[in-house]
């Protein structure tokens, strides 16, 4: 049976006609965005001085059935609100992404990941359902049986197609704590042999294998992180202190064990950012101490990059000590598993960036994704750097090197972060003819930004 009030279900209503009301009272001839105070992206865009869509009413978890193992979610609910509305029924979202202020629809519209890829494939693939605000301000359902069209373009397409308002989504139990093994390798192809053999035989020494990433250090320092669930009490870590999650990962070499709260584990990466934190010094000892554990999460460095855009306060910083200015490189990027050993190595040799993040991934079936075209039952990597870099002699040096060489490796890259792709280039990665045909069905006065506007232009 669905657990939800009626009050939830009231309040959700409200929320949409709030959402509605704002669509209509932007003028016809400006682009309608989103009116959100916090964001996962990366990319800067213009400025506008018109008024967004009204979505503070599309905040919550609607309802979960604990026996079909579903949830109704509203599509600016964050995945810190939904995994506490479903960790209490022993169930979870199939993929939680790494920060906690990712809202549901923005993994969709977008593209998230995490440990649990490699089974579950990425958010998109667990919903049954949507509701989507469209270009036309009518909300139109979209699933495998209806608007299908709609229903495969939207993951990857940013608010460029419509707006969730809400996602049915599918649950998986889980148990209460994570076992986690920490796997030292001296060689990226040796972590990824081992990877590649989890993920086709689903474990390691006999034991089933459900969460799986990695970090690589250096050329000879990297790490494959194995999560196995159990509902075995015991003693277990907390990264949300002193102790950094990251670090609790490096070793001499061998094996070493470590155990979570599920939990703690689904935001293991969230108190840290994963290592971003220490640009800020959250990470040194002296001054950790004094740092509140409410400010130990992803949403406030975010505040700190925000004022750091705004101000130029790291290019000032750089210049008052004599150095060029920084190009930012955040980017993540998905490599077919067979050429994932040779991206690491050039990335190792050519951009100097440390740690990098992997994580694992295949599709759950043989469905394809209009905007983000993947193979099917195939492996992929996923790799995340998240840096900065001296300028190069162009603007977006580094980052077009990567583009240019995750191309050549049959790879592809979300579009969270800034691009720098052709019109020809991006045309062919990212949807083409169908994502035109989609946007013209959906969309036909162009309400919202197109993709390439919005990803690359930064309009």
């Amino acid at each position: 049976m669905s657990v939800a009030s009626t009050d939830a279900r009231a309040a959700h209503a409200d929320g949409v006609q709030r959402l509605l009301a704002s669509y209509r009272a932007i003028p016809a001839d400006a682009a309608v965005r989103l009116a959100k105070p916090t964001s996962n992206l990366f990319r800067a865009r213009e400025k506008t001085s018109t008024k967004g869509l009204d979505t503070s009413g599309l905040t919550d978890v609607i309802a979960v059935d604990p026996a079909a193992r579903t949830a109704d979610v509203a599509g600016m609910c964050t995945y810190e609100d939904l995994v506490a509305a479903t960790l209490p029924y022993g169930l979870s979202p199939l993929v939680v992404p790494q920060l906690k202020t990712i809202t549901l629809g923005g993994a969709v519209t977008g593209l998230g990941i995490e440990s649990a890829s490699f089974r579950n494939g990425l958010p998109h693939e667990s919903v049954l359902e949507m509701d989507i605000l469209t270009g036309t301000g009518d909300i139109v359902r979209a699933s495998e049986d209806e608007n299908l069209d709609l229903f495969r373009a939207f993951p990857n397409s940013y608010g460029t197609l419509g707006y969730s308002v809400r996602l049915k989504i599918e649950l998986e139990a889980v148990k209460p704590f994570v076992s986690l093994r920490h796997l030292r390798f001296h060689s990226v192809p040796d972590l990824i042999d081992a990877m590649d053999r989890i993920i086709e035989t689903g474990g390691l020494h006999g034991d089933r294998v459900d969460y799986l990433d990695g970090v690589v250090f250096s050329a000879d320092e990297s790490y494959l992180c194995v999560g196995i669930q159990t509902g075995t009490p015991g003693p277990v870590s907390d990264y949300t202190g002193s102790d950094v999650y990251y670090r609790s990962i490096q070793h001499s070499d061998g094996e070493k064990y470590d155990r979570l709260t599920i939990h703690d584990y689904l935001w293991r990466w969230d108190t840290d950012w994963f290592w971003c934190s220490r640009a800020f010094g959250a990470q040194n000892p002296r001054i950790r101490r004094w740092w509140p554990r409410r400010y130990r999460r992803s949403s406030f460095y975010w505040k700190l990059i925000g004022y750091d855009q705004r101000f130029d306060i790291a290019d000032r910083i750089e210049m008052r000590n004599g150095r060029p200015p920084r190009e930012r490189v955040v980017q993540d990027v998905e490599v077919p598993i067979e050429r994932t050993a040779e991206f690491l190595r050039w990335f190792l040799d050519t951009v100097p960036i440390e740690p990098i993040w992997l994580c694992p991934l295949r599709l759950r079936d043989d469905r394809s994704w209009s905007l983000y075209p993947i193979r099917p039952n195939h492996t992929y990597v996923n790799v995340g750097f998240w840096s900065s870099v001296p300028v190069g002699p162009e603007d977006g040096y580094t980052n077009k090197m990567i583009e240019r060489k995750v191309s050549e490796l049959d790879g592809h890259k979300s579009l969270y972060s800034d691009a720098y792709y052709s019109e020809e280039e991006f045309d062919a990665l990212y949807g083409g003819e169908i994502y035109r045909t989609v946007k013209k069905t959906y969309d036909p006065d162009s309400r919202f930004l197109d993709l390439y506007a919005k990803a690359v232009r930064r309009q």
